[in-house]
């Protein structure tokens, strides 16, 4: 068997050995692969791996050899799931395996916007403090989160571990979820509407997955609901937000702060509105990152393709 990776440079830049994956077949690794280099590349594979490398029906069409496709990551749009089912190719993700590290990036994000950690050891690095003559040298608004409300949006398994943590730093939890069951043992928590949600936090933290319907769903109508001194966060999907209503909220101070590991073109581009924004945290799409998370999504990928070799293929979205 030949089993060809499209684009395994984030999987493992270097820290993340492929061995698990080795001991079914020949491997061939890619760093990336444009739409056009698929067929060229995995014309002689029977299992192609792919995270964001496109797998377009055409490419299905032509890899007459191709038997089965795993991806490296939970969301799988970047296969054409229905073109593979017609030629009876299976496709399988990885649902679970960032959950901890994404939850635990928010809250990275949350409280680097209630401390600004960062940019106070600028100011004692740079002598700043050193010169102040006080002994306490705060630069920005110092914000506690008990008793605060967050609202968060997809009630997942992200979500939910997301609202634990907030309940343990003393929050409020607002959930909105398509559905509204299995609630959390702790208070306070409910479940509202999105427009509620949005209206009552103090936080809110969006953790669903992208779809059609949902595309483009903070506009400039929901963010002008928030309160004033509010916060976003996305560690989700960018697709979610209508960047430029996001960039003139900010900048016009109707909300206080956002803070987003996705934007809606990755890598981001030099015309995104939110790169001159006010009171923005963009960083490059690295909450699932942690070395223990690529290191279960790398386990999972082997047992998927275990489970293909004895013929009851395991997490399958066609």
């Amino acid at each position: 068997m030949k089993i060809v990776v499209l684009d395994g440079n984030r999987l493992n830049p270097g820290d993340n050995p492929w061995d698990e994956v080795a001991a079914y077949g020949e491997l061939e690794v890619y760093d990336w692969s444009d739409p056009d280099q698929v067929v060229e590349r995995a014309k002689d594979a029977d299992i192609v791996l792919t995270n964001k490398s496109l797998v377009r029906r055409d490419s299905i069409e032509q890899l007459t050899k191709l038997k089965y496709i795993s991806v490296l990551a939970t969301g799988y749009n970047s296969v054409d799931a229905q073109a593979a089912r017609l030629r009876n190719i299976p496709v399988s993700n990885v649902p679970v395996y960032g959950t901890d590290s994404v939850a635990q990036y928010v809250f990275a994000l949350l409280l680097e916007l209630c401390h600004h950690v960062g940019e106070h050891g600028v100011v004692v690095h740079s002598g700043e403090w050193e010169q102040s003559g006080t002994w306490s040298l705060f630069k920005t608004p110092l914000i506690e989160l008990v008793s605060k409300t967050m609202a968060i949006v997809g009630f997942g398994r992200i979500g939910r571990r997301v609202g634990e943590l907030a309940h343990a730093f003393g929050m409020r939890v607002l959930a909105v979820d398509i559905r509204e069951e299995n609630p959390p043992g702790y208070q306070p928590f409910a479940f509202v509407s999105l427009q509620d949600a949005f209206r009552e936090a103090d936080v809110v933290s969006l953790n669903c997955a992208l779809t059609a319907d949902n595309e483009g769903m903070v506009d400039k109508d929901l963010l002008t609901s928030m309160k004033a001194n509010a916060f976003l966060i996305n560690a989700a999907r960018g697709p979610l937000i209508q960047e430029a209503d996001l960039a003139e909220a900010l900048s016009q101070g109707v909300i206080a702060a956002a803070a987003l590991d996705v934007v809606s073109t990755e890598p981001i581009r030099a015309d995104n509105p939110l790169l001159k924004a006010k009171n923005c945290i963009i960083t490059p799409h690295i909450a699932w990152a942690s070395l223990e998370a690529r290191r279960r999504l790398m386990k999972t990928t082997a047992d998927n393709i275990g489970a293909f070799f004895r013929g009851q293929p395991q997490n399958l979205v066609n």
